[in-house]
Parts: C-alpha cells; structure tokens; sequence
C-alpha cells in the first residue's frame, strides 16, 4: 500500500519501522562510559581524563582522524566479557530503535594485535547474538572485517585464526583506512574465504572512487557495498548497481561527520532512491558520529525530501539486503508492512 504522511508524522514512522541494520562496526558503538567503566574492570589507562574530555576528541577531519581514537577506544577490551558487555549494549539501544536483525561487523585484528585471544572476542560477541535472539526478538549475526591498512599476510593470518570458528561468523568484509588500500590488495583472501562458504562485503566509495566499487564487485566478488556513496558520480557503475540489485549500505551522519559531505542535505541517498539503488541506512560507528540507527533516519527526515514511501523502501531493502534466509526476509517484510498498516489505520 502507498502511504501519504503529512510531514510532521515523519519522524515518528520512521522510528517506528522495523528495521535490519547492516553497517554497524560492533567497537564502534562502545560509548564512552563504558570505555571508562572497562578500562577501570581491565586496568587500562586511556589518555582522556574523564567521559566529558573524550566525547570533546570527537570532532574528526577525515576518517583517519576518526580511525585513530577508535582504536585507542578498543584498547579498554581484554576478556570475552568485555566483547559480551559491548555488544549487549548495543543491541538494547537497537531494540528500542526496532531492529528486528542484525550484522555486526567485527575487527578482530585490532584485538589480536594486542595479545587478546581470537576466541574472546568471537565467543563474547556470539553470545550477546544468542541472548539478542532469545530476550529481544533480534536476529543478529556476525561479520569478520580485515583491516585494510594492515597485509594480505595479516590477513591470511586472522581468515586461519577464524577457521576453528566457522559456523560461528557468515561473513567476510574489509574496513579501515581506504585511500590507497584499493580491494585487489585482498582479493587472494577473499577468495580462500569464498572457499570456506562465507559471504563477502567490503567498504568502498566512501572516501575512495568509484574505481574501488568496480574492484570489490569484480575481483573480490562482494554481495553488497558498504557505503558506496561516490558510486553516484559513474553511471555506469549506477546501472550495473540498479541493473544486479547490489545493495548499498549507506551511513549519512557517518558521512557528515566525517566530511563526506558538507551538509546532510546534500547528501545523495534520496538521488539513489529516485535512481533505483537499493539503498539501506545505518549508523556505521554510532558511539563517535552522533547517532544510533533511528537518529540517523530522523536526520534524513529532517534534511532530505524523503516521504513515506521512501522511508518504507528503506526498510523493506534492510531486509533485502540482508544474509538471511528467504523465509526470515518474507517473514521480515511482512512485519514492515503490518506497522505501515496500522500506522495508516492510527
């Protein structure tokens, strides 16, 4: 059905959607207080003196500037009880957001660096998936991300690591620093990890050119774009994304506040929807870029012309972008379109 809502009734059916979320970096939702609260369990000095001091650092030029308190944030995990804690976290503040499913991508490589077990830090997050699944009604799941600023050794090294773990991850993706890290510098691990019968995702077209889109569909042979936004500026690549439905996960206060753009209303997500793209929202690292999923739909709302029917594409291609099953992606858009029905009816 096709809704008209008067603009001021937006925000709240946005909010109100179930939704999936496919571009969350599970360490990049460690807020503050918890950083403080783990470093005091673990005995970790972090050079921030207080919550309030940290939350000022995050004013960020370029996503380097971002990756490097991210990682001084992360260096406060040490016990498969920390990784549980973090992701328990999140998935309550996904829950109050109507999250119905879940893919975290995880770095293990920033944890292992620092002598922190592969085991810890899968098995703490499985089981905050386990218990997102039973207590909240979450279908959640995992995706292990390479560094891309590190080697194709490092990481053959972790893909080895994760192969005791299997059944326990879907996926492979590629995060971290862009610009000058181009896909093909991974295409060999991808393709082992193809082998191991894993998905494959990989950021591209953030900071990067359209070129590192063409490279992670062609040679790494991923299934969807993490970010993608510079796609937009070679239509070719938007008719073959359009053409093969690749889905693009798109983060807009991500993209502001790492000076993608400017000015979220000139941020491109609408013109991919008018353009067919299947395009989804998501909050990307929403401890540091000022919001969790529903804030960033709500920032959209606020600054793009997206009506209803926009909102509602948007969450029925969460689901279609997703890993799940075609019975859990049926069973998904039905709840979509049961809230669009009694929105309409209230």
């Amino acid at each position: 059905m096709t809704l008209h809502l008067a603009p001021e009734r937006l925000p709240e059916f946005a909010r109100g959607l179930p939704k999936a979320e496919l571009h969350i970096h599970i360490e990049g939702s460690l807020e503050p207080e918890l950083i403080f609260a783990l470093a005091q369990r673990n005995a970790v000095t972090i050079p921030y003196p207080d919550v309030a001091s940290l939350r000022a650092a995050y004013a960020f030029s370029n996503l380097q500037s971002f990756l490097d308190i991210y990682y001084a944030g992360a260096s406060v995990l040490r016990t498969e009880q920390d990784f549980h804690d973090m992701a328990w976290a999140y998935f309550l503040r996904a829950h109050t957001d109507h999250i119905t499913r879940a893919e975290l991508f995880f770095d293990p490589q920033t944890h292992t660096e620092r002598g922190v077990a592969f085991a810890s830090v899968i098995d703490g997050l499985r089981r905050a998936c386990a218990r997102a699944r039973s207590e909240l009604g979450i279908e959640a799941e995992l995706i292990l991300c390479f560094l891309r600023h590190l080697s194709e050794e490092a990481a053959f090294a972790t893909l080895e690591e994760a192969r005791p773990h299997l059944g326990k991850f879907i996926g492979v993706g590629l995060d971290s620093s862009e610009v000058g890290h181009p896909p093909e510098k991974f295409a060999r691990v991808f393709a082992d990890a193809r082998r191991l019968g894993l998905r494959a995702v990989a950021h591209a077209g953030e900071e990067g050119p359209p070129a590192y889109v063409w490279s992670a569909l062609d040679v790494l042979k991923v299934e969807r774009i993490d970010h993608g936004v510079q796609s937009l500026k070679d239509p070719a690549l938007v008719r073959r994304l359009v053409e093969q439905r690749i889905p693009l996960t798109v983060c807009p206060l991500s993209n502001l506040k790492l000076c993608v753009f400017d000015d979220l209303r000139a941020h491109n997500l609408k013109r991919m929807l008018e353009l067919g793209v299947v395009a989804t929202v998501n909050s990307d690292d929403p401890a540091y870029f000022g919001g969790y999923l529903n804030r960033n739909f709500e920032a959209c709302v606020e600054a793009l012309p997206l009506s209803a029917q926009d909102l509602v594409t948007l969450a029925r291609n969460s689901f279609d972008a997703s890993f799940a099953s075609p019975q859990e992606k049926r069973m998904q858009r039905e709840g979509v379109d049961a809230f669009v029905a009694r929105f309409a009816q209230g």
